[in-house]
This record gives C-alpha cells, structure tokens and sequence, in this order.
C-alpha cells in the first residue's frame, strides 16, 4: 500500500517540533546546521549525524503530519549510509509542500553542546539552513547552550539539538 499525501486546506498554519542527539567520538568531521565545525570530534550517526538538521527535519515532519525522519530516512537502508543531511533536509521541504505547505513561516533551534563553542559559526548556519527550506536567514533562529557540566552533553559525549517550526499553506 503506497503513502498517502493528505492535501492542506488554504490558510493552515502548523507547528512542530523536533529533537536529535548523536555521540562524539573521534575519527569524524563535525557538521552542525550544514557547517562543517572544526573539532576533535565528531557525531556518529548513519548519515553525517548533523543533530541540529535532523531536528529541523523532524519539526518539519511533525508540523505537516508526516510521521518523523527515521520514518523516511531508516538507518537501515544502505542508501543513507554517510548521507549529506542538507540534502535529506532539502528533500524533507520538498515532502512538505507536496502536502501543500507552501513556506516555512520560522525555525527557531537550539544547539546543546559543551564544546565546541559555536557562536562563531551560527551566522553561517542561519544562511545554510535559510537555503535549504528557501527562506529568509531571519526567519531562522539557531542558539546554543551548553548544560554546565551536567550529564552526557556537560561530560561531551554527545551533542543534542531540539527544533520547533511553524508552516503554512499561504506563500
């Protein structure tokens, strides 16, 4: 049985939200909001392991009602081995507006890392991420924290990233 694509009706507005974690570890490129971070380490994860556009991804998905990114991109499947998350993003928008969301109205995302310290880098993602789901940077709010010290992200064994988003069928 193929997947059904429910049509929005004109004027819809909804939000969703979206969670992702991966493990640091060494041997990896570190790839945050499609920017490559220089760093000791980097995420593991079947694809690139960018946490901060899964998350993104996944609010997507939810806002639009079409289930999450394991759904769609199964680490399982071989095709999505190494893949390049900018383009499983790009292909999530373009899921989107075949249920006919039209724009993604705002993003706003945090980033949970102790280190690397990200400040420097967050201009570059806002663009990178305003690209990919064809909007405006300042519709694309990216903040990060650190969690003091305090559990598997304060110990940098990980790196978290947790998204909301609104979409619409308007322009």
């Amino acid at each position: 049985m193929g997947k059904s694509v429910s049509k929005a009706r004109t004027g819809t507005m909804r939000i969703g939200h979206g969670y992702d974690v991966h493990r640091l570890v060494a041997g990896r490129r570190l790839m945050l909001g499609g920017v490559e971070v220089p760093f000791e380490k980097g995420l593991l994860g079947h694809s690139d392991a960018d946490v901060l556009l899964h998350a993104i991804a996944d609010a997507l998905l939810g806002a639009a009602g079409l289930g999450d990114i394991g759904r769609h991109f199964p680490p399982t499947d071989e095709r999505y081995k190494d893949a390049d998350s900018t383009v499983l993003l790009s292909d999530v928008v373009a899921m989107v507006r075949r249920a006919g969301y039209k724009s993604v109205c705002n993003v706003d995302c945090v980033v949970m890392a102790e280190r690397p310290k990200l400040a420097s880098y967050i201009d570059s993602m806002r663009s990178r991420i305003a690209k990919i789901l064809m909007t405006d940077p300042e519709n694309v709010s990216v903040k990060a924290t650190t969690c003091e010290g305090l559990g598997f992200i304060g110990r940098e064994e990980g790196i978290a990233a947790s998204a909301v988003c609104l979409i619409s069928t308007d322009e």
